[in-house]
């Protein structure tokens, strides 16, 4: 699944050095030397891509998010001290960076944990690298992913969520047509550009629209946006049928 920041989700919020040059700087946590050797060489020798720090727990992570804001740290979730959905937390709050999780598990536990967080993405960590440096690229541009292993899971647990609790989510009925449309595009997982061409509509307006269906929900992340709009039967294909 494909699936901008929300307008306090995300490093573009206060600063967005890749309007410079391009290149998008990462950081990555990990509690494991070794993984965030190869984590470093992986995306260090990849083309448009800067890794500016590392660190091996949340807590550390916070403190260089803050220090150095990234546009994409690279989360590991269990890790000493303050774990990576915790620290996904006050990042992603506190508007220092996007997240994209990265982890050896795909419990339900984590992956939903680090979702509500508000991360960006979730991957595991046998990930290919020319998957990881399109991910954290993804990412940097406002787009999100999550890894197919648990893309259909994630969905079928929410979808049975949502048949127990139906209540309509705040601030959807403040949505304006097309943030409607733009919702429920997400909830199919597109990316900007693919909102963009079903819509017809520029991709800079698409990310306006995607803010601002976020900021009146109250979501973190679009991929937040997307099981939203999965539990509430509001996906392009369902409001199509609908109408």
């Amino acid at each position: 699944m494909t699936t901008g920041p929300s307008p306090q989700a995300g490093g573009s919020a206060t600063r967005n050095p890749r309007e410079a040059d391009g290149t998008v700087r990462v950081l990555v946590a990990d509690d494991h030397s070794a993984i965030r050797f190869g984590l470093t060489t992986i995306l260090g020798h990849a083309e448009g891509i800067e890794v500016v720090g590392e660190a091996a727990d949340g807590a550390a992570a916070i403190r260089q998010a803050r220090a150095l804001r990234p546009d994409v740290t690279l989360m590991d979730v269990r890790m000493p001290g303050t774990d990576g959905i915790a620290a996904t937390r006050e990042l992603v709050s506190a508007g220092l960076t996007q997240v994209l999780v990265l982890t050896t598990f795909d419990l339900d536990e984590y992956v939903h944990g680090a979702l509500r967080a508000g991360a960006a993405g979730f991957l595991l960590k046998s990930v290919e690298a020319p998957r990881l440096i399109e991910a954290v690229k993804l990412v940097a541009a406002g787009d999100g992913v999550l890894a197919p292993q648990v893309t259909r899971r994630l969905l079928t647990a929410f979808a049975a969520a949502a048949r127990q609790e139906t209540p309509a989510p705040r601030g959807l009925g403040d949505l304006t047509e097309r943030e409607r449309e733009v919702l429920g595009c997400l909830g199919e997982g597109l990316s900007n550009a693919q909102i963009g061409t079903r819509l017809h509509i520029g991709e800079t307006t698409v990310k306006t629209h995607v803010s601002r269906v976020l900021a009146k929900l109250d979501l973190r992340s679009r991929v937040q946006a997307a099981i939203l709009a999965q539990e509430n039967g509001l996906t392009g294909a369902d409001l199509r049928k609908g109408s």
